[in-house]
Formats: C-alpha cells, structure tokens, sequence
C-alpha cells in the first residue's frame, strides 16, 4: 500500500515532470507527499531563499494540498536515502534524466537505485493520468515475484501488466521443443499463484515465455508495444552483486525508454 510518496526534485524540467506522476499516485492512493530537495552547502542563504521559493511554487503549481517542502544539505545519494528512513516514505520518485552529468545521474542514480529500501519510480514521460499498461520482468526470483506484486498495487484496477519471461539457453547450446514447453508450464503456474496473492480489483495479468537474452527482448516488447511503465527486480546472484545494481536495471534506469519501477 502507498501511503507516503517521497520526491526528490533536483530544480530541473524533467523534476517537474516526476513532481506530477507522484501528485497522480498520491491522489490516486489518497497518500502524503513530501517534496524533497537536497542543497548544496556552498549557496548562499539568498540562492537558498530563491531555491525554497521555486519549490514552493511547484509543490503550488502541481501537489495536491497538505503537500510538504523539505530541504536538507549532504551528498545527494545519502541524503535522499536518509530522508526516505527518517520521513517513512514507501515510494521514492525521482526524474529521469539522459545526461550523465546530472543531479540524479550515474553513480548518484546507481547508488540510490541499489541502497533504496522501498520501491523507486523512475518519470522518464511527460503523463499526469494513472498507468494503464506495464510490462515486467519476470524470472523465478522472490524479488522479481515481488516487484510484479507491487506494480499491481501500485497501478489502477483498470490497468493491463505483462509478464515477461526470456529463457535464455546455455551458450552453443540448442534449445528443443520439451525446455520450452517446461519454462512455459513453470511460468504458467507461477503466474497462476501470483494472481491469487493479489487483491479483488487489482490489474489484468498476461504472460508469455521468449527465447533469447532478457535486454534485448524487453526492448523489443517496448518498442513494439510502447507500455507506460517497465516493472524490474532489481537483485544479486552473487556475493559481489549483491554490492551492486544489476545490470539489466541499470541499462533501463540509464536509458529509459518509459517510467521505471525498480523493486529491490
């Protein structure tokens, strides 16, 4: 359940954009909203007074009322990770952005993507109505299982989500007929105990198996598609991974082709 959105707004257009997903969700959700913005402890108190004005203008211009200002110093990563425990929001939203040397770029996105303790909303369009079609990938994974669950809570009951699973053989290694058909039976059931987990009024559900490697193949359903919002979990398959983004989410948070969902 959403109760509390947090969104980090780094005074730029596409901020803005996030600014008005998470007004829908929190309208959507009957949730709090809290505007977050972290400073730079080098500006001087009149650039800080022109900074809170210009939020306030926005959190006016699009928050819903009760919508709350916070301003905080640090590194952008850690302070908005802190201000997510502190503040116990359950949904942190930020701005896509397509240039490395912004606010939430690289490693700062990196880092808050891979250390974020509830799930991470990623605006990549310029939509203010509710999500009506999602794709998310799908593996066996409890975090991947997870993510699609969330997504499904996330979205309005009117929604469609997709699941994508790509069943990716062994290298020089055919595949026959008897695997696919096996990865579609396990996925089948899968899917079919995952609708039970949901509540009465939550989204459609569809699924289909693939061959071939996952990035590929969700870019393509993507690009053929053209869903409102990709669903990832975001895990470790090893000890060092784990310390890490997994690098499908990291590709789509870099170069995001619609809104990501990243579920750890």
């Amino acid at each position: 359940m959403t109760s509390h959105i947090l969104i980090a707004h780094d005074l730029r257009s596409t901020a803005d954009l996030a600014l008005r997903r998470a007004t829908q969700l929190a309208r959507q959700h009957n949730a709090r909203l809290t505007l977050l913005h972290v400073i730079d402890g080098r500006v001087s108190q009149a650039d800080q007074e022109r900074i809170e004005q210009m939020l306030d203008n926005s959190l006016t211009q699009f928050a819903p009322p009760g919508s709350q200002l916070k301003l905080c110093q640090g590194k952008p990563a850690d302070a908005v990770l802190e201000q997510v425990q502190q503040l116990g929001a359950d949904l942190l939203v930020l701005g896509a952005h397509h240039q490395r040397h912004e606010f939430f770029s690289g490693t700062t996105l990196d880092r808050i993507a891979r250390r974020c303790p509830v799930p991470l909303l990623l605006v990549a369009r310029d939509e203010n109505t509710p999500y009506l079609s999602a794709v998310s990938a799908l593996d066996f994974s409890l975090c991947a299982c997870t993510a699609l669950n969330q997504a499904c809570q996330l979205l309005p009951g009117e929604a469609k989500v997709h699941a994508l699973h790509v069943f990716e053989p062994a290298k020089n290694q055919a595949t026959s007929e008897a695997q696919l058909l096996t990865q579609r039976a396990l996925i089948d059931q899968l899917m079919a105990d995952e609708a039970l987990r949901l509540p009465t009024g939550s989204p459609s559900l569809s699924h289909e198996v693939r061959q071939g490697g996952i990035q590929r193949s969700l870019q393509e359903y993507i690009t053929v598609n053209q869903p409102q919002l990709l669903v990832l979990g975001c895990h470790g398959r090893s000890a060092l991974s784990q310390a890490l983004l997994g690098s499908l989410a990291q590709h789509f948070l870099h170069k995001a082709p619609c809104d990501i969902f990243v579920v750890r």
